[in-house]
């Protein structure tokens, strides 16, 4: 077991915005990924507001691509949490990227939060830290539906067409890109390279890693038209049920 105090908020996080984002051209020709705006904001602020509204006080954000522009928005940002930019001076992975930007979180025995820059979720990050702690385990991840982009078609034995579904959640989990980390995992990410090819195996092997599955929003921005449809979706979810 971790130890820590099951009601003791997790207050540090990470947030990886270092990518080049080629598929989300022409938004990122001027800008990092978490930069690109989705319902009127920077993906970055719905990450900082949703982590700030659960006890978050200081992000570290590990850039590299157009690194000046994350570092002008955060500067002029005002409200919490509390960022401190990380530079990498050459691509390092998403593995890399974690280990290295964690260099720059503060003390050395409390877990963190670790988000991609490019996804937008809203769930109970206290469940989440509390699932966390009550398993015991290094690292767990968030789990979201599999919206699959294509078209199912309903089809009988005999082959008649009875209908069809556009872009359906299927029955499978996939990383959701939001993570809880224990300090203890840090050193067994790669200095280079992706931490799902190599540390994230070897603790699936030793019982050290779990999965929380996500009951509420969550899409990932990884094309043009990713941006639209999720501006889409936040603007449906702000017109109903407040996001948490």
């Amino acid at each position: 077991m971790t130890g820590h105090s099951t009601a003791a908020p997790v207050t540090q996080a990470i947030i990886l915005a270092g990518g080049q984002a080629t598929r989300l051209r022409p938004y990122t020709d001027t800008r990092p990924k978490a930069m690109v705006e989705v319902a009127g904001r920077p993906i970055i602020d719905h990450q900082l507001d949703w982590l700030a509204g659960h006890g978050v006080e200081h992000v570290v954000v590990s850039c590299g691509y157009k690194a000046e522009v994350l570092r002008d928005h955060l500067a002029g940002r005002g409200g919490g949490p509390e960022t401190t930019l990380v530079v990498e001076e050459e691509p390092l992975g998403r593995g890399g990227g974690l280990r290295h930007a964690a260099g720059g979180l503060r003390g050395s025995g409390d877990p963190f939060y670790a988000l991609n820059g490019d996804i937008l979720t809203w769930f109970p990050l206290d469940e989440f830290t509390a699932y966390h702690r009550g398993k015991g385990g290094l690292v767990t991840l968030a789990l979201a539906r599999f919206q699959t982009t294509w078209g199912i078609v309903d089809v009988a034995d005999d082959g008649v067409i009875e209908g069809f579904t556009q872009s359906p959640q299927l029955p499978f989990w996939i990383n959701a890109g939001v993570y809880l980390f224990e300090r203890a995992a840090v050193p067994l990410l790669p200095v280079k390279g992706d931490h799902e090819s190599g540390t994230f195996p070897e603790l699936a092997k030793e019982g050290r890693l779990f999965g929380y599955r996500i009951d509420g929003f969550w899409r990932g921005v990884d094309t043009v038209k990713d941006v639209k449809e999720a501006g889409d979706e936040i603007a449906a979810l702000r017109g109903g049920a407040s996001a948490s």
